[in-house]
């Protein structure tokens, strides 16, 4: 008998849901919806790093994108899903009542920005962050070592009590805050009350600070002595954390109508994007998997016996079991990378959208012709900076335009660019823009080389290593070695089928689905020796200018 697991990608700006053979590893049909609040831009305030979702553009989507795929595929085909797995962008926080309802979903709180999902790239939580790095670095236990040793805005702890500063009314109504990736698998399991919830142990170790060595998560008084705020609020998580191969329910009478799907499909704890991405790209030791999108996720494994207790500097954390059971899974990432090149569209672009053009076309016409050139424009960029030799523009950047994910968390940190001459035009700009950003991945696998993590290769997935030869290209020539781009267009999805496989009991493990279900490799980059050296060159005034900004920060 055929069986399928269904795998339900949650990014920044929309869900995508792929169904898989679990006896091939075909994806046999895919399905896009967009979050249709966060298009609007509501409940967004980007100059001040404000970006937050609600909660129904998750369930909403959700019914719509898995109905999708039932409308591409024989009508019998759902009956034959057996599991189902989520991963999300993180650390995405929610405040939940004492009955387990995120605030957002009550009318009184349907409009608060506050009783919505903080999304990842929410950086409203500098000085939280700031408070926190403090307590631990003083603490009897440095209860940050294994998350890099820097806590960051972008996560958990961090978030929720920016919030509870912010918003009275919010704070009161608060018992519990949990991720998001662990809210889809509640929400359609029942199991959000505090009661029954479960987390998943790649966004507790990565995010929470939750670690075996300490039985969980740091003592109260910990985060008590921080702000009263955080009182209790770490004793009302579960102790116990799950990997994602396990099964943290099966689908509630009303989600398997809502969705098709029959109360059999087990449903797996969950996990974020990026890890879950890493196994879709069959993820091993020595191999760094680079998830490219609005930002960088970058993922790796070791065996314990090679990190040997030792904490990596600097990286957003090291789980046991975060990404493959029985490894050590290490995240690095940057916060801004496709997000880099999207600004710089916008910022070339913005005439289009604030000129008034009605005295020369009507509304139509000038909508259609908006459209075509936004459409076009990054094309364009990356063809003619092709043509641009490296080093011949003398511009240097920094990728730092939301701050600095690792290594070294520092979201205070902002981008620079240098070497603007009369001549410098916009393809000469956005060159150093994809230079600026594969540096700056340069040296997140600089530190975990320097920290003693094996590096041998690096997998690339995401939409931009697909789109732009140019960027790969570099990115090979930067890193100095092979780059391997995968087939999947949808390889974090693609991982969380391979996770509910394991979890549904028709493999034996995730790696036994691996060697199954894993996406091929469609391209591969590697490095040209004359332009290496070059670039050697510019990587040093990359690490200058670096050093100059991080210097001279306020």
């Amino acid at each position: 008998m055929t069986t399928y697991t269904l795998g339900l990608d949650y990014g920044s700006d929309s869900v995508r849901a792929l169904l898989v053979d679990t006896a091939s590893g075909q994806e046999v049909a895919t399905h896009v919806v967009y979050y249709p609040r966060w298009r609007e831009g509501l409940y967004c305030e980007p100059s001040k790093d404000q970006f937050r979702q609600h909660p129904l553009d998750y369930v909403e989507s959700l019914v719509e994108v898995v109905n999708g795929l039932w409308q591409q595929v024989p009508a019998e085909t759902a009956k034959s899903v057996v599991g189902m797995s989520f991963d999300t962008t993180g650390s995405t926080p929610v405040a939940l009542d004492a009955q387990g309802t995120a605030l957002a979903l009550k009318p009184e709180f349907a409009e608060n920005p506050h009783a919505m999902f903080v999304l990842w790239k929410d950086h409203t939580a500098v000085k939280e962050a700031l408070e926190i790095t403090a307590a631990a670095q003083h603490a009897e236990v440095n209860y940050v070592q294994y998350e890099g040793g820097i806590y960051s805005s972008e996560w958990y702890w961090a978030k929720v009590l920016h919030n509870l500063r912010a918003d009275t009314a919010v704070r009161e109504a608060t018992y519990m805050w949990v991720e998001h990736c662990d809210w889809m698998s509640a929400l359609v399991t029942g199991t959000t009350h505090p009661e029954a919830f479960r987390a998943s142990r790649c966004a507790a170790g990565h995010k929470l600070m939750w670690h075996e060595s300490w039985g969980g998560y740091p003592p109260n008084e910990f985060f008590k002595d921080i702000d009263p705020l955080l009182d209790g609020l770490s004793t009302r998580l579960p102790a116990d954390t799950f990997t994602a191969d396990q099964v943290c329910g099966y689908l509630s009478s009303e989600w398997a109508t809502k969705l098709g799907l029959s109360t059999d499909v087990a449903v797996t704890f969950s996990a974020f994007d990026c890890h879950a991405g890493a196994v879709g790209a069959n993820v091993k030791p020595g191999v760094l998997t680079k998830v490219m999108g609005t930002s960088t996720c970058d993922i790796t494994v070791a065996t314990a016996e090679a990190i040997a207790g030792k904490a990596i500097r600097g990286i957003c954390g090291q789980v046991n079991g975060s990404v493959m059971p029985g490894l050590v899974g290490l995240e690095a990432g940057q916060s801004a990378f496709g997000d880099l090149y999207a600004w710089f569209k916008n910022l070339i672009n913005w005439p289009l959208n604030h000129v008034d053009l009605s005295d020369s076309f009507d509304a139509a016409t000038k909508a259609k012709l908006i459209d075509a050139i936004e459409s076009k424009t990054l094309f364009e960029l990356d063809k003619a900076a092709s043509q641009i030799a490296p080093g011949q523009t003398g511009i240097t950047a920094l990728d730092w335009v939301n701050g600095r994910r690792t290594p070294d968390a520092d979201q205070t940190v902002a981008m620079a660019i240098t070497g603007l001459k009369m001549g410098s035009d916009a393809p000469a700009i956005y060159r150093a823009l994809i230079e600026a950003t594969v540096f700056g991945a340069k040296a997140i696998i600089d530190r975990f080389v320097e920290e003693g993590v094996e590096i041998n290769s690096v997998v690339t997935i995401g939409g931009i290593s697909k789109k732009s030869d140019l960027i790969m290209q570099i990115c090979a020539d930067v890193w100095n070695c092979e780059i391997a781009v995968l087939e999947s267009d949808q390889s974090c999805a693609l991982g969380g089928a391979i996770y509910a496989a394991a979890a549904a009991g028709i493999y034996p493990d995730v790696a036994s689905a691996q060697q199954v279900m894993a996406s091929p490799v469609c391209k591969t980059f590697t490095p040209q020796a004359d332009q290496v050296a070059i670039y050697q060159s510019l990587y040093q005034k990359y690490l200058a200018l670096a050093a100059y900004v991080d210097g001279g920060k306020q």
